[in-house]
């Protein structure tokens, strides 16, 4: 188990990103949280086994949806607290 934090620049706001990572996250299993930030940028958190964080960070370029446009990612690693149960969108 690891813990990945993310923070996604580019059209990621408005535009169904959230969700999309959502989607995501529980299709792999994932556990964490997914926010909108002030600043125009996603934070995310996710804990789950190395292979699952690397396809999802793949997938959160979000490729081939139109109204999604991702600039940038940033990862860091580190351990898992074991925090959440779950994958969640924080309003």
């Amino acid at each position: 188990m690891m813990r990945a934090a993310a923070v996604i620049t580019g059209k990621v706001q408005g535009v169904g990103y959230r969700q999309f990572v959502s989607l995501c996250a529980h299709h792999l299993g994932l556990h964490g949280s997914v926010q909108n930030m002030p600043d125009g940028s996603v934070h995310i958190i996710a804990e789950g086994s190395l292979a699952a964080l690397e396809e999802f960070t793949r997938l959160l370029w979000a490729h081939g949806i139109p109204e999604i446009h991702v600039e940038g990612i940033q990862v860091t690693h580190g351990e898992p607290t074991g925090e959440f149960k779950g994958f969640w969108v924080k309003w």
